[in-house]
């Protein structure tokens, strides 16, 4: 019976295959630096003062703040005094996007927040906890001329956190308060070319609804989307990658069926996160482009969280299968322990989720930031989840601390082996270090690199080459997980070759491990299991005496099996 491709392969070959996958995560990190643009746009809009005066404001007329058919606009609020207008005849006027510009499918998603700009007056100064309610309505269209339709009619509560620096005397009054940023509204699709937003600000003061919120001037958006450019280059990525693994995937599991032996859980959890890895690959996102589906930002977020939940509980379980003095291996109901956290986190952010983008779904400018409630909700999730987490990586620290002082001890005993076998095991642990230190290079630039690019101004300029620092951080990590789940399936691989002649044909497997059987130890070791009832039942070695744990070497020494 064969072992792993990784245990097989010389130093020579391994060190080629590295190379070729370096490179190819040279190119991951180039093709976001160099042709990619940046990922998003950030685009800043002020709302147009509209006047509508009829009695009923909701049916069938939409304000434009410019164009042919633009409506009766104020330069600003004390305009409204002379003429009497009322606040309620006031509506905040947004055309997304800037005028001679169109939206397009290929940005994605657009996300709003919302900034107030409010003055201080004495006799209408913002109240503790205040609230201001504002009506609106977003329509599209796709025609310069055609008429609006109506995509979305809300209430849009929002809390006020504002600030005034300076103190509340009469001379200080028209000065600014400074206050937070809102979220506004996302949508998960750009389907449309034109959009409109009308939002009102009505007052009620009986029901004491936007009533001590200030004297607000204006208001201003800032709308963030995907660039056309990013997504071409995103698109094309996927559509690369989705082949590749899905090939290397297939490749692997046949090798496996292939076997005598039924799959071991190692090799069923890698083949699982090869599963979720082309699960988060295959290029859905370009039925985006011709159908308005607003749930593809949800279910990005769900792709991810299975492929992350898939690697998080691939580590765990890969430490414990080469923990070489555990009885409890080959099965998943021995790791309840650390993969529980994994699973209940993922729990927590996927409820979240729902809460915050699934709610969108049907009102865009939902946000369950927005209430007290929300709030402490989303918090706990955010907490519990945060709990888990740590949880794990304390588990998964011990485990790999573990790990490595097993592999240290078992070294000791290489000096007594043959040649040949010390070889193996020299290699093999060297192998198992090397991957480990992959892995934590792999966990160490996802973290560096998300760093850089909240530090930085999103580009590089060396001479006249622009680098686009997010976009390469978004491609080249995306391109490193997928080089990673490609490396484990190939190493990890069952091999065809065999060892030497000084051994027999016969292996015992080890999780990944292999235990080379020297020639006559068989036989020895069918007469200790006839004699040593409490061998089999204690799951030692099984009816067809093809597999044995590593720890259980050490009851064999004196019938010529020694401890590896």
């Amino acid at each position: 019976m064969a072992g792993a491709i990784i245990e097989n392969m010389s130093t020579k070959k391994l060190c080629i295959v590295g190379g070729i996958l370096l490179v190819f995560q040279i190119i991951a990190f180039l093709v976001g630096g160099l042709i990619a643009p940046g990922p998003t746009t950030a685009v800043s809009y002020l709302s147009v003062k509209c006047v509508d005066a009829r009695k009923n404001h909701h049916k069938t007329k939409w304000l434009m703040p410019w164009g042919p058919n633009q409506c009766d606009k104020i330069r600003d609020i004390e305009e409204a005094i002379p003429r009497e207008i009322e606040a309620n005849d006031i509506v905040f006027s947004v055309h997304i996007p800037l005028p001679s510009m169109e939206m397009s499918p290929w940005f994605q998603f657009m996300l709003f927040i919302l900034q107030l700009d409010i003055a201080f007056k004495l006799n209408n100064q913002i109240r503790e906890n205040a609230e201001v309610s504002m009506d609106v309505s977003l329509a599209y269209r796709d025609d310069a001329f055609a008429e609006w339709t109506e995509m979305a009619h809300e209430r849009v509560p929002r809390k006020l956190k504002c600030t005034f620096t300076s103190p509340k005397t009469p001379e200080h009054e028209g000065r600014y308060y400074e206050c937070d940023v809102l979220p506004f509204m996302e949508i998960g699709s750009v389907a449309h070319k034109f959009y409109l937003l009308n939002i009102r600000l009505p007052v009620n003061e009986k029901k004491k609804i936007n009533v001590g919120i200030g004297e607000i001037k204006d208001i201003r958006l800032v709308g963030i989307h995907q660039n056309g450019g990013f997504t071409k280059v995103w698109f094309a990525m996927k559509t690369f990658l989705t082949p590749s693994i899905f090939i290397i995937m297939v490749w692997y599991w046949r090798r496996i069926t292939m076997m005598s032996r039924p799959p071991v859980l190692l090799e069923k959890v890698i083949f699982a996160l090869g599963i979720s890895m082309t699960f988060i690959n295959i290029p859905v996102e370009w039925f985006s482009i011709g159908f308005d589906w607003t749930w593809m930002l949800l279910f990005g977020d769900i792709r991810q969280g299975i492929f992350y939940a898939m690697l998080l509980s691939f580590w765990i379980i890969f430490c414990g299968e080469h923990m070489m003095d555990q009885h409890e291996r080959n099965h998943i109901a021995g790791y309840w322990k650390q993969v529980g956290p994994i699973a209940v986190g993922s729990f927590c952010l996927f409820i979240f989720d729902m809460c915050e983008r699934g709610v969108q779904l049907t009102n865009p400018f939902y946000s369950i930031w927005t209430t007290d409630v929300g709030t402490e909700l989303a918090m706990a999730f955010i907490i519990v989840a945060g709990i888990c987490l740590c949880l794990y990586f304390l588990f998964l620290c011990f485990m790999v601390f573990q790990v490595f002082r097993n592999i240290s001890g078992k070294q000791s005993s290489l000096p007594a082996m043959s040649k040949v076998r010390r070889l193996h095991y020299e290699g093999l642990i060297f192998r198992f270090k090397f991957l480990m230190l992959i892995t934590l290079a792999c966990a160490a630039m996802t973290v560096i690199f998300f760093i850089v690019s909240q530090v930085t101004e999103g580009h590089w300029k060396w001479g006249g080459v622009t680098v686009q620092v997010n976009s390469a951080f978004f491609t080249g990590i995306y391109g490193m997980w997928n080089l990673y789940v490609f490396a484990l399936m190939f190493l990890y691989a069952p091999s065809h070759k065999n060892y030497g002649e000084d051994q027999s044909n016969v292996k015992i497997p080890l999780g990944v491990f292999t235990v080379p059987v020297e020639n006559g130890s068989m036989q020895l070791l069918k007469q200790w299991t006839s004699t040593t009832p409490a061998a089999s039942t204690a799951g030692l070695v099984d009816k067809n005496l093809d597999f044995i744990p590593w720890s259980s070497c050490g009851t064999l020494e004196e019938t010529m099996w020694p401890c590896p």
